[in-house]
């Protein structure tokens, strides 16, 4: 009995790591890849004040290879709007990043589109195994003297099995 219920906690852990999207493995240390996809929350805008008045904001979506030795290779980014529809695709073909380098693409505050569940879906990937890279969404907008700013990280999606 006590083999299972070890066997148990065992699967268990191993289902918490997976469920979190961690890259990591199973000592916490974090786990080299060949490649992602992965989601990045983003708002082309927010609500404001009490009558929920639309604060427009610059976003930019910026991709941070942070292998210090390996280049990855970024081979999607996608603009989505807030019902998940494709806006935009910011890539015409695939980009190395060569170590510690970064890409950035930016939606001005004018395209009003995204709104506020806006996302960016970033696909990577690599010859060798490399640190994945930071992938951040920025925000940045002001209104009659008033500013904001904010950052949201990429998560990491774990291939979903078909219905």
């Amino acid at each position: 009995m006590k083999k299972s219920n070890g066997c148990a906690l065992t699967a268990l852990v191993f289902g918490l790591c997976l469920f979190a999207g961690e890259t990591s493995d199973l000592s916490g240390e974090p786990a080299l890849s060949r490649g992602q996809k992965i989601y990045v929350p983003a708002y082309s805008h927010i609500y404001a004040g009490d009558r929920e008045s639309k604060f427009l904001l610059t976003v930019t979506v910026s991709v941070r290879n942070i292998d210090p030795a390996r280049s990855i290779r970024i081979t999607n980014i996608a603009y989505y709007e807030t019902q998940g529809r494709l806006l935009q695709k910011l890539l015409d073909r695939p980009v190395t990043l060569e170590p510690l380098e970064s890409k950035r693409h930016v939606i001005p505050e004018s395209n009003r589109v995204g709104g506020s569940g806006a996302n960016f879906i970033v696909e990577w990937e690599s010859e060798h195994p490399a640190n994945p890279p930071i992938v951040e969404s920025i925000m940045i907008g002001t209104q009659s003297g008033q500013g904001i700013s904010f950052a949201s990280r990429g998560q990491p999606v774990l291939p979903s099995e078909t219905p």
